[in-house]
């Protein structure tokens, strides 16, 4: 290979990575204990040497840079990294090892498993303190130069506020990989997303952002190759700015990055907003005996968190490191990317892979710490959607409703109690009321709003919503570990029959069941998130922790039956009737007293003789029928008062049918919107009921009351209020309701 320096220049120590600045390339690479760095370049992904290596001599507040005129995007290259081997110590530094740029705007290539791909020498006696000299420049994927340009063509945000939010979570190759709609050369890619059918498939339904499993570009692992599987869902990063590269259609070489753009723009023309599940807790290279792809050897002792005894990693995320994201040129390197994603590519939000992990500084999570901080001041991060993942495997790491202002947080209790109620659990009532409520008790406290709630009963993470329904033991085996993974507290109950059945009515209840979950879903107050194929009733055939199944299992089948047909309209019909009405998706929480100004009280709990719940009834172990009345009116911004329809909602998680009494005196009709037990869901034909109602076991009802124009909504008020208020003849814990 050719060593030439005399055409090179200084070059800048910011911005940090490969800056394509039209007559050359600027590289910057942070490493605060190296002894030395060495540019690499390549003529193709899978070059077996480099073409040109560049000893870099220009350190400056520990950032190594130069600038080397002639080069273009499309150029691939990499880095070698000087300094000691000294694990007991921390220091992980091996030149043999060709290393991809922490701030690589695009990579190439994939990994090619090998004893190369490691630091030490494998089966040593003293495995990791021994050093491997093998070069990996073969096996190894590169960093590539990119050219930022790309035109926008006006691109506006759509800034849909968080409130308004419907989030519809789904795999950029999972979701169209399988539609037969699409043109297959971009079927499982970005395009795909981005495409008209695609569009006009989000639009039907009724969504109003995509939230993306990770993109950022990641490894597969080791152990998961060898077993003919794959990091599928992308949990695995390795680069923070670049966009992974097997979600592209137009090629390797930087067209990712212009992919994924117009994939953004498409999207926002529509109306559509882009959130990225970002991973920026731990990276692909593993614990200590983990192989050495970037951060390791360009300086392990400031990328990572590690012990009192520095030759071991701290692992607060369950795959054998963290970042070490309170030191300066770590946090320096996360906000760099954030705002990257932003100002370059446009996307609208993030949700924060095992958020809590980031905000310990130490050792313990620390809700001021730098990381919040940083990103409160940011005026650009500050402005988008952040959404945490609120815990980590560490001590104390479960942190629902402990996240401060600014953010909103995947709401765990949410999935868990509503899953406890429908199942038929007892004695959770009162917990289901909050979580329907938006859990005030979880997030008034820290000054926030309903909509810090992301409210989801299903995740990429564990059963799809027909599994959930149809299985009570995991069915892991295609992962390889003896069905040992994946979370076994479920919460699901398979309605009699383990699987799939040729039981109609087993498979009535289990669609009933689905119903149950998606209205209770897109009524909540707080931001409904759905689990893509969720609404046509997707199986992952009992698997739920498909994280390494990129096939069939995990794809969405776009060849859908009457049924699916018919569950995907309904979830379409819940997300346009909660855009409609604004009792659903308010702007603050429930006070139970009257809306200032008014007579008006903004909700009534109600037990089935159509009278206001007792206090000594709320935890009854036999109660699982409540009714909710919703005011027609709310308050707005500014303090405007918004005028709705009335509501009462009506829940019945026993087995067997119970009578609820409508609440009476009102000189009018209450009339049906949604009936859970009806196959169809949102019923418009039915005849209004008379005194009161049958909810089906295991079903939910949704009633209406229009105000005559003869009366005033104060009289109507005063009216239901003393029906709602008075003295309960009748407990609701009679014999129909018991178990």
């Amino acid at each position: 290979m050719d060593k030439i320096e005399t055409d090179l220049l200084v070059g800048k120590p910011y911005p940090l990575g490969a800056t394509w600045m039209n007559d050359g390339v600027n590289f910057a690479l942070f490493s605060a204990n190296a002894a030395g760095v060495d540019l690499c370049l390549f003529d193709t992904p899978d070059g077996k040497e480099e073409k040109r290596s560049i000893k870099i001599f220009h350190c400056t507040n520990q950032i190594w840079h130069v600038f080397v005129p002639g080069l273009k995007p499309g150029q691939c290259y990499g880095y070698r990294v000087h300094g000691p081997y000294e694990p007991e110590k921390g220091l992980r530094f091996n030149p043999s090892k060709l290393l991809l740029d922490p701030y690589a705007k695009a990579i190439t290539g994939d990994v090619r498993w090998g004893e190369e791909m490691f630091p030490y020498r494998l089966g040593d006696p003293s495995a990791d303190l021994s050093k491997n000299d093998f070069n990996n420049a073969a096996c190894m994927p590169k960093s590539v130069v990119t050219d930022p340009r790309f035109d926008w063509e006006n691109d506006a945000l759509p800034n849909t506020p968080m409130g308004e939010t419907i989030i519809y979570e789904t795999h950029v190759k999972g979701f169209s990989k399988l539609w037969p709609a699409l043109p297959e050369k971009i079927r499982g890619t970005y395009l795909g997303i981005g495409s008209e059918p695609a569009i006009a498939y989000f639009k039907k339904l009724g969504v109003t952002a995509i939230e993306l499993l990770p993109v950022h570009h990641r490894m597969d692992s080791k152990h998961l190759i060898d077993k003919g599987l794959s990091d599928y869902w992308g949990y695995n990063s390795i680069g923070f700015f670049a966009p992974d590269s097997r979600f592209s259609s137009e090629g390797f070489l930087g067209e990712q990055v212009r992919e994924f753009k117009t994939m953004v723009k498409n999207l926002h023309a529509a109306g559509l907003e882009v959130i990225l599940d970002v991973v920026y807790n731990h990276t692909s290279e593993g614990n200590r005996m983990g192989p050495m792809l970037s951060f390791r050897g360009i300086d392990n002792l400031s990328y990572y968190r590690l012990s009192e005894d520095p030759r071991y990693n701290m692992d607060y995320t369950g795959t054998g490191n963290t970042l070490a994201v309170y030191q300066p040129n770590v946090l320096q390197m996360v906000m760099d990317s954030l705002r990257y994603w932003i100002t370059e590519m446009h996307v609208d939000g993030f949700r924060f892979d095992l958020a809590a992990a980031l905000a310990r500084e130490l050792q313990a999570v620390n809700h001021l710490s730098s990381f919040f901080d940083v990103i409160h001041q940011d005026p650009l991060i500050s402005q988008v959607k952040l959404i945490a993942e609120p815990w980590d495997l560490g001590e104390d790491g479960y942190q629902v409703g402990k996240f401060p202002i600014l953010w909103s947080e995947w709401n765990g209790k949410y999935r868990d109690t509503i899953r406890h109620y429908w199942k038929g659990d007892s004695g959770c009532l009162s917990d289901f009321a909050n979580r329907f409520s938006g859990s005030a008790d979880l997030y008034e406290a820290t000054g926030r709003t309903p909509s810090a709630s992301i409210n989801f009963v299903t995740s990429h993470d564990g059963y799809t919503l027909a599994d959930l329904v149809s299985y009570q033991e995991t069915h892991n085996e295609a992962n390889g570990e003896e069905n040992r993974d994946g979370e076994k507290n479920n919460l699901s109950w398979n309605c009699g029959v383990e699987g799939p059945t040729e039981d109609e009515e087993i498979n009535k209840l289990r669609r009933r069941q689905q119903r149950n979950f998606l209205a209770t879903l897109f009524l909540s107050q707080g931001v409904p998130m759905l689990a893509g194929g969720d609404e046509y009733g997707r199986s992952q055939q009992g698997n739920n922790n498909a994280y390494c199944q990129d096939n069939e299992i995990s794809w969405l089948n776009w060849e859908h039956g009457e049924h699916a047909d018919r569950l995907t309209q309904f979830a379409a019909e819940l997300a346009a009737f909660r855009k409609r009405h604004a009792a659903f998706r308010r702007l603050d929480f429930f006070r139970g007293q009257p809306v200032r100004g008014t007579n008006m009280h903004d909700v009534k709990w109600l037990n089935p003789t159509g009278r206001k719940m007792r206090d000594d009834e709320w935890n009854v172990d036999h109660n699982r029928c409540l009714g909710i009345f919703l005011s027609g009116y709310l308050m707005g911004i500014n303090g405007k008062i918004i005028e709705d329809d009335f509501y009462l909602l009506c829940f019945n998680a026993h087995h067997e049918p119970v009578p609820f009494v409508l609440p009476a005196g009102v000189e009018t009709e209450w009339e049906f919107v949604l009936d859970t037990a009806d196959e169809k869901g949102f019923v418009r034909d039915r005849t209004p009921p008379k005194g009161q109602i049958i909810l089906e076991g295991r079903s939910m009802m949704v009633l209406r009351l229009r105000p005559p124009a003869a009366l005033e909504r104060s009289t109507i008020m005063d009216r239901l209020l003393q029906s709602m208020d008075g003295e309960a003849k009748d407990a609701p814990a009679n014999e129909q309701q018991k178990q």
